[in-house]
């Protein structure tokens, strides 16, 4: 048996060659960094004399105060008929790049990574020479150190419409051949509760991409609603040993609700009309205020459009009758449009109109009081409590009432009739002068 305590070196791709005589091998000089719960390969290559022929490669994990690995500190053998068995903690983690050793290749992946792996390891080469049983052990080591987990899965999300189906990808970290992880999806609510997806289906794959590496993809499949814009979905990877990671990602889901229309909508002449449109949507609607029939684009004019919130109110000072109709609030979301739809109505303070007067004729008394507002004013005739025989006739042309009353008088001896007009807006009186008639 050769061990090879002392070396000469050379520079190759995989590291600096180790050489004694006709043997060499090439073991990386940096300490190799991994993390628990994936994997890490030791590349390895090695050459020997032509009358050595090896057959099989023996890989140990011992203290680098060690001069040399023992046989308990084997972590993996290629004879699977030794009675040199592996430790325990290694047992099924450990294999070859390369089965065949004739193509010089000793690289091993060690799969399943725990913190306790960190160490120094030894490479052998057994085989014959001349016909009898020898090998060879190189002094020259390879430091793996092996921390605590910090990647994390990649999560991919598409774009998210409410009520359409969506897939959500969560591809575990490394490229390993060790044992499957387990993937979890939780997802975390607008109150902070986590808790599982309803209505979602899951799915897991392995994808074998060469001989010792392999990727393992969950799929999340789920109906996308607006409840859930704004919300959190978490992947979480379970490797063996309690190993774990996770990834959350918020979930932007396009969405948009009815256009809602706030504000009063009857004015009264010389205030201001104030009505917002809103629409709860993601991305943020634009708002656009018209009046029909003009289609006026009041946007620019006397709307204040709350950016990036899906709002926009409309204000107009002093109120005139040209400002009463249909207002139209259109919403632009993505590629579709919503509208909502006002009626403004102006009102205003009633007023007894010129044309209004009485007329005593011998005992026939006669008055008009012509009145306009809106709301629709009534009229009342004070003189007429005192009477309970008198004709009352009352017409209506848009906002405009007009009352006559016809009753008989006896010595009526008063210059003026009081008339009375209110709409709810306000009352005015006023008293209609008398003018009397004699008859023919």
């Amino acid at each position: 048996m050769f061990i090879f305590p002392f070396a000469l070196t050379g520079v190759s791709a995989w590291g600096q060659q180790h050489c004694v005589g006709r043997y060499c091998v090439t073991l990386s000089e940096r300490e190799l960094t991994a993390e628990a719960g994936l994997c890490v390969v030791i590349p390895c290559s090695f050459t020997n004399a032509d009358e050595f022929k090896p057959q099989h490669v023996v890989w140990y994990k011992c203290e680098a105060a060690k001069h040399s690995c023992s046989e308990t500190d084997i972590i993996f053998h290629s004879n699977k008929n030794t009675d040199k068995k592996a430790q325990a903690a290694f047992e099924g983690r450990v294999s070859r790049l390369e089965t065949d050793v004739s193509q010089k290749n000793c690289s091993i992946i060690i799969n399943d990574l725990k913190e306790s792996d960190s160490g120094s390891y030894q490479l052998r080469v057994t085989g014959e020479r001349n016909e009898q049983q020898d090998g060879f052990t190189f002094s020259q080591r390879v430091t793996v150190s092996v921390k605590g987990i910090k990647q994390k899965p990649t999560v991919m999300i598409p774009t998210l419409t409410e009520g359409q189906q969506a897939t959500l990808t969560c591809t575990a970290p490394g490229l390993c051949s060790g044992s499957v992880p387990e993937i979890t999806w939780t997802w975390r609510g607008a109150g902070g509760t986590e808790s599982y997806i309803t209505g979602n289906s899951t799915d897991f794959k392995t994808e074998n991409l060469m001989g010792f590496t392999q990727r393992h993809i969950s799929t999340l499949t789920f109906k996308s609603s607006a409840e859930q814009h704004n919300t959190t979905v978490t992947c979480k990877i379970r490797f063996t040993g309690e190993t774990t990671t996770e990834e959350t990602s918020t979930l932007k889901v396009n969405y948009v609700k009815e256009v809602k229309i706030t504000g009063v909508t009857s004015v009264r002449e010389g205030n201001v009309l104030n009505l917002t449109c809103s629409v709860e949507s993601f991305p943020p609607a634009h708002i656009v205020w018209k009046k029909v029939p003009s289609n006026t684009n009041l946007q620019t004019r006397n709307t204040d459009l709350h950016n990036n919130t899906g709002s926009a109110t409309l204000v107009t000072l002093n109120v005139t009758a040209e400002n009463s109709g249909q207002y139209i609030c259109m919403a632009k979301h993505l590629d579709k449009t919503l509208t909502s739809y006002v009626n403004v109505t102006l009102t205003w303070h009633t007023k007894i109109q010129n044309g209004s007067g009485c007329v005593l004729q011998s005992d026939a008394l006669t008055c008009v009081c012509i009145s306009e507002g809106f709301p629709l004013p009534t009229i009342k005739w004070p003189l007429l409590e005192d009477h309970t025989q008198y004709t009352l006739i009352t017409t209506v042309s848009n906002h405009t009432v007009n009352s006559t009353v016809s009753l008989t008088v006896k010595k009526h001896g008063n210059s003026t009739v009081e008339c009375v007009s209110n709409n709810g807006n306000g009352e005015e009186r006023e008293n209609l002068l008398v003018q009397k008639k004699h008859g023919v």
